[in-house]
């Protein structure tokens, strides 16, 4: 047998609730004389066949044809008093729900004035309070099919990402300098969103970004362009990277193929000769052939004995000139000589 709710109340025991239903599932059997208890900052929609038949604000109200005229239309004028009808009542909150979290789940992907694009995550709060409780329960609860909090939540979420993302590319302004920018992009996201909000009969009160920053990808890029000193010369920065790498590499322990390559590298000057290959692709690589004069050119890979003999003057060359260190130069020193005395002795 259905349960006829003689008294229809909801005791609100969360202060973040935003919309409780009766009954919780189904449709629940409501007498002509109930008792509708209302407690304050609350409002009840009454909602049947995908529409809401009537919003009672705070009080206790003795449910009639009166003050549910719609009734009459819905399910007819021969009933009597006492007759049943069917229906759900969902409790709205009227309290401005303060404190409320947003943040970008992902990264947000976003084209970037100086850094080509760049990742980026947010976070923050955002305050609001239902003003139509009707237009609520219709819009959210009826055409989204949304009553539990978290649901309702994740909505209005998605519209603030929604709104923030197309703001942050219509400021055309790099993430370096997104942080000089948070005060405008909260006010702008704001009115952005407000319209959204304000179509399902919510007031957005307020909202704020605590962070907005670049990820760690992202991050290292920029200290990359800042270290160089050469932002947005994109030629510079490859050239940069590739002695970035070379530096690393060379200090790797182990004396291994990789580092003995950085080494002469380092000695021989290949982090310029790997910059120019940014801005001069074209220009094919040295072959070793012999210079003019006769002297055979330095070799980053020499096989022969008088490729190796070059190598070795190079770096006399550039010990004198302070280019390289007592302990780099003896180290190399002492490694191409061996190797030019065993193909010496190779016969």
């Amino acid at each position: 047998m259905a349960r006829i709710f003689d008294i229809i109340e909801y005791v609100d025991e969360g202060r973040q609730e935003i919309v409780n239903r009766v009954p919780e599932r189904g449709s629940g059997d409501f007498r002509i004389g109930s008792q509708l208890i209302v407690r304050e900052s609350q409002a009840a929609v009454f909602y049947r066949d995908g529409k809401a038949l009537d919003t009672f604000g705070p009080g206790r109200h003795t449910l009639t044809t009166a003050n549910i005229p719609y009734l009459v239309d819905l399910i007819g004028k021969a009933f009597s008093s006492q007759t049943p009808f069917k229906a759900e009542v969902y409790f709205v909150t009227l309290r401005e729900l303060t404190d409320m979290k947003w943040g970008t789940p992902n990264p947000i992907t976003i084209p970037d004035p100086i850094l080509g694009m760049a990742r980026v995550t947010s976070y923050g709060t955002y305050a609001m309070q239902v003003a139509d409780p009707q237009l609520f329960v219709a819009k959210i609860v009826g055409t989204q099919g949304l009553f539990n909090t978290r649901d309702i939540e994740g909505f209005f979420r998605s519209i603030i990402l929604t709104k923030m993302t197309d703001l942050i590319g219509e400021m055309k302004k790099s993430v370096i300098q997104m942080a000089a920018f948070v005060e405008e992009l909260a006010a702008g996201v704001r009115a952005k969103a407000a319209e959204e909000f304000a179509a399902r009969g919510v007031t957005l009160t307020s909202f704020y970004i605590e962070s907005i920053a670049p990820t760690e990808e992202t991050a290292k890029a920029i200290d990359a362009r800042a270290s160089m000193g050469a932002i947005g010369d994109m030629g510079a920065y490859m050239q940069y990277q590739a002695a970035q790498a070379l530096r690393e590499t060379a200090q790797k322990p182990g004396g291994g193929t990789a580092a003995t390559g950085v080494e002469l590298g380092a000695g021989l000057g290949l982090g310029a000769a790997m910059a120019q290959m940014v801005t001069q692709a074209a220009r094919p690589p040295a072959t070793g052939a012999p210079a003019a004069g006769g002297t055979p050119a330095v070799s980053a890979n020499p096989t022969t004995p008088a490729e190796v003999q070059a190598l070795l003057d190079s770096l006399d060359l550039r010990l004198a000139n302070g280019e390289l260190s007592e302990a780099v130069y003896q180290r190399l020193h002492d490694k191409w000589e061996q190797r030019l005395q065993d193909m010496l002795k190779t016969p």
